[in-house]
């Protein structure tokens, strides 16, 4: 998604959370220092299916759903579940607020990690990203997107993975280890669940393709304006 059609989105978040969009630039900037240009073509997914996967208390119970994708697609911790289920995961996604330890092993070991810089993990990004092998890591913002540094939209680690997937050609996207009314999280991740829907649903509409995670929530969901093209 171009940012020119992001931004509208980008802009909704901001005032719905009262982020200031400073905050999320000058992590930008930050993680800019670190980044190098990605070889995407590394993560090609024309016509393929790809495992967006969450970290969901549920996803250790359904984690066997990704063994028969073509690419795997782990946010924040689903990496060490799946990892830990003896599958493979070809991308990270990740902001490194709880397993950046993970981030760095599987750089170490030529598996890419989409690192994400926003406006409250500026001493994450400071701390971590020079431990990370620069040319496995696909550094994001959310903010608009500078020199090496992507925005392909999303705003959660997972719906980020779904938009990268999107991106990359995916003829299909399947969801495991996700959990909209999670009831273990907080207020403010409750809130963030609720964007993650609403940018699922804007996904599927844009992409013409009925999400099974979304089966029996569509109606109840306010959508987000199609962006022009």
């Amino acid at each position: 998604m171009r940012f020119q059609s992001w931004e509208p989105v980008y802009e909704s978040i901001l005032a719905d959370f009262g982020y200031p969009r400073e905050g999320d630039e000058r992590a930008r900037d930050a993680i800019a220092t670190y980044a190098t240009p990605f070889d995407f073509d590394r993560l090609a997914a024309a016509g393929d299916v790809v495992a967006v996967v969450g970290a969901a208390p549920s996803l250790p119970e359904e984690v066997d759903r990704v063994g028969d994708a073509d690419l795997v697609f782990a946010a924040s911790t689903a990496a060490d579940v799946v990892r830990e289920a003896g599958l493979a995961v070809d991308l990270h996604v990740t902001d490194l607020d709880k397993n950046p330890e993970t981030a760095r092993d599987l750089t170490a070991t030529g598996v890419p990690v989409a690192a994400h810089a926003h406006g409250d993990n500026l001493d994450l990004v400071e701390e971590w990203l020079p431990r990370l092998d620069a040319s496995e890591t696909v550094a994001t913002t959310q903010a608009s997107p500078v020199d090496a540094v992507y925005n392909f939209g999303g705003f959660t680690d997972g719906d980020r993975a779904a938009f990268l997937a999107d991106e990359l050609g995916a003829a299909e996207l399947r969801f495991v280890g996700w959990d909209f009314d999670d009831p273990g999280v907080g207020a403010e991740k409750a809130r963030k669940l609720r964007w993650a829907e609403r940018l699922l649903h804007l996904l599927e509409r844009r992409r013409a393709e009925r999400f099974r995670v979304l089966d029996g929530r569509r109606d109840a969901i306010d959508p987000i304006p199609m962006p022009e093209s």
